[in-house]
C-alpha cells in the first residue's frame, strides 16, 4: 500500500508535465481554426477592428480589388488585408464593422484648400473682383480667434463628412492673406481641428508684400491696427511649427509657404528681386529645418522657373498649386527637381488656364488632386473634383481615354500621398499603413448595379454616399454620424461668427444677387 502511494506521487509530474505540453493544442481548438495572418498557425490575434463583408479597393502595388474583403486594424495602424473569411479566422476583434454592400477604400487627400473661405461662401460672388477683396479684408482686418476656430470645425467637418481624411490647408485666402501676425489664431484654429479629429496639414508663413503688412486685432467691439514686419509673420510661423508639428497622435502637421512670384505680370526692381529672394530662402530655409513641406499656392506658366532659377526652392518636398500654362521647359524642371503639382480642376484658375496634368504625369512628375476648397463656388467634395479631371482634360483633348477613372481615384489616394512625402503611411489599405479608411454606402439608386465598383466610385459617387470614416483607427463617423462633435452646434457658431465678421468690415452689400444675374448669359460686364 505505501509502495501504490509512493508511485502515484511519483507519476504526478510526469501527468502534470504531459497536460502543460498539451495545452496550447487544447486552446487552439477552442480558437477559430487557421493560421498566418493573425500570428501563430492555429492562435487568432487580438485587434481592435474588423471590417467584414466589403468590397475592399486597396489602391495597393497591385490595385487589387478584393470581393467580400475585410481589413483589420489594431490601435492605429492596419494589421491585414484579406477575404473576410481569411480574417474572421486569423483575428478576434474588440468591434466588428458590417461592410456588406459597401465599398471600403483609403481616406480621400485633398492637397489645397484655404482656412477661413468656410465662412465667406458665395460673398461677393458675381461682382468682379469682390469676393477676394472681401477675403483680403476680413481675414487681416475682421477675423478674431473665435473666427478661425469656427471655420476650422465648420470646414474639418465637411471633409470628415466627405471621407477627406487628409487635407492640406493654407492658413488664409492664399498666400497675400494670411494671417500670421500671432500665434493665437493658429492655436484655435488647430485646436478645433483636433476636436473634429482628422489629419490636417496647415501651411504658414508671411503674408506677401510690401512690408510692414496692416492687420487690425478685436477685443470685443473695440479694434486697434498693427503693422507687422516680415521677420515678425516669420517668427510667428515658427513658434506654430514648435507647438503643434506633430501633434494630436501625428494627426496634425504643419508646412511652410511662401508667396508665388510672377516675373511677367509683378517686375521687381534689382533691389526688390534681391528682397523677395532673400525673404523666400528665409521661409524655405525654416521648412527644411524642421523637415516640412514647402507649398506655394497659384504657379502658372513663367513661375515655376522663377522659384527653381532665380529662387531656388523647389525639390521633392515641394508642392506647387494650380501650375496652369506651363511650358515644355518648366514640365522638365518639375521632373528634374522633383517638385509635386497639386491640380485644381474645380477652381476659376482652371477656367483662366489648363494645368497640364497629363503631360506633367507622362514626363514623371507626381500631381496629386485638391479641391482649392471651399469658397466661392467649389466643396470639399473629392468626388466631385475626381469627377471634374476626368471632364476637363478628356474635353481638352477631345478624347474620351485620358485620365482613366483608376488614375483620377490614384490622384486623390496614393498619388497624394507620395505628393506629401507620405507614402509609407496614408494613401493605400495595406498592412503597416496608417489605418486611414473610408467605407462608402453602396445600396443607393445611383450607384447600383454593385459591379465594375471602381468605375461607380470615381463616375457616380459624391461625398454623402461616405457612411464610416476611421482616422488613425478612431471611428469618427458611423452612419453618418459624426462623433467628435456636435453637428448642429458647429454650424449654429459658423453662422454666428460668419455674420459678426461681415458686420465689423462692413460688406453686408456683398450678400446681395447683382443685377447681372437673371436672364443673361454673362453675369459680368
Amino acid at each position: 500500500m505505501a509502495r501504490a502511494r509512493i508511485r502515484r506521487w511519483l507519476l504526478w509530474p510526469l501527468c502534470l508535465g504531459v497536460l502543460v505540453a498539451a495545452l496550447p493544442a487544447i486552446h487552439a481548438v477552442s480558437r477559430p481554426p487557421g493560421a498566418g495572418a493573425g500570428g501563430q498557425a492555429g492562435i487568432a490575434a487580438d485587434v481592435d477592428i474588423l471590417i467584414t463583408g466589403g468590397t475592399v479597393i486597396t489602391m495597393d502595388p497591385r490595385r487589387r480589388v478584393i470581393e467580400d474583403g475585410a481589413v483589420a486594424i489594431a490601435a492605429d495602424r492596419i494589421k491585414a488585408v484579406g477575404s473576410s473569411a481569411e480574417l474572421a479566422r486569423a483575428f478576434r476583434a474588440r468591434r466588428t464593422i458590417d461592410a456588406r454592400r459597401k465599398v471600403v477604400m483609403p481616406g480621400l487627400i485633398d492637397g489645397h484648400g484655404h482656412a477661413g473661405h468656410g465662412l465667406l461662401k458665395s460673398l461677393g460672388t458675381d461682382m468682379p473682383g469682390e469676393w477676394y477683396r472681401a477675403c483680403q479684408r476680413i481675414y487681416a482686418e475682421g477675423s478674431t480667434e473665435e473666427f478661425w476656430r469656427a471655420d476650422a470645425l465648420l470646414t474639418a467637418l465637411e471633409r470628415l463628412k466627405f471621407g477627406v481624411t487628409t487635407g492640406v490647408t493654407f492658413f488664409g485666402g492664399g498666400d497675400s492673406i494670411m494671417r500670421t501676425d500671432d500665434p493665437r489664431y493658429g492655436d484655435r484654429h488647430l485646436e478645433a481641428v483636433r476636436q473634429v479629429g482628422v489629419r490636417w496639414i496647415l501651411a504658414v508663413g508671411p503674408r506677401r508684400g510690401p512690408y510692414p503688412n496692416k492687420y487690425v486685432r478685436w477685443d470685443g467691439d473695440s479694434s486697434r491696427e498693427l503693422a507687422v514686419s516680415f521677420e515678425d509673420e516669420l517668427k510667428t510661423s515658427e513658434t506654430l511649427i514648435r507647438r503643434w508639428h506633430g501633434q494630436a497622435g501625428g494627426k496634425i502637421s504643419i508646412a511652410m509657404m511662401f508667396p508665388t512670384h510672377h516675373p511677367e505680370t509683378a517686375p521687381l526692381t534689382p533691389a526688390g528681386e534681391q528682397a523677395l529672394v532673400a525673404q523666400a530662402r528665409a521661409a524655405r530655409a525654416l521648412s527644411k529645418k524642421y523637415g516640412l513641406l514647402f507649398t506655394q499656392d497659384g504657379h502658372s506658366k513663367g513661375s515655376v522657373k522663377y522659384a527653381h532659377e532665380v529662387m531656388g526652392i523647389l525639390g521633392p518636398d515641394a508642392l506647387l498649386s494650380h501650375a496652369t500654362e506651363l511650358t515644355a521647359e518648366e514640365i522638365a524642371i518639375c521632373r528634374a527637381t522633383d517638385t509635386r503639382i497639386v491640380h485644381n480642376p474645380s477652381a476659376i484658375a482652371s477656367m483662366l488656364g489648363r494645368c497640364p496634368v497629363t503631360e506633367l504625369i507622362d514626363a514623371g512628375v507626381t500631381v496629386m488632386l485638391g479641391s482649392d476648397g471651399v469658397a466661392p463656388d467649389r466643396s470639399y467634395d473629392m468626388f466631385r473634383h475626381m469627377f471634374q479631371a476626368m471632364r476637363y482634360h478628356r474635353f481638352h483633348f477631345r478624347d474620351e481615354s485620358v485620365l482613366p477613372a483608376g488614375k483620377v481615384l490614384e490622384m486623390a489616394t496614393i498619388d497624394a500621398a507620395r505628393a506629401l512625402g507620405m507614402e509609407k503611411d496614408l494613401g493605400s489599405i495595406e498592412a503597416g499603413k496608417k489605418a486611414d479608411v473610408i467605407l462608402l454606402d453602396m445600396f443607393k439608386p445611383h450607384l447600383f448595379p454593385l459591379n465594375m465598383p471602381v468605375y461607380r466610385v470615381a463616375y457616380f459617387a459624391n461625398g454623402n454616399d461616405v457612411d464610416t470614416v476611421i482616422v488613425n483607427g478612431e471611428v469618427l463617423m458611423e452612419g453618418r454620424r459624426v462623433r467628435t462633435v456636435d453637428e448642429a452646434e458647429v454650424l449654429e457658431l459658423a453662422q454666428k461668427e460668419s455674420d459678426l465678421a461681415i458686420q465689423r468690415t462692413g460688406l453686408s452689400h456683398l450678400l446681395a444677387i447683382p443685377d447681372r444675374f437673371w436672364n443673361v448669359t454673362r453675369g459680368r460686364r
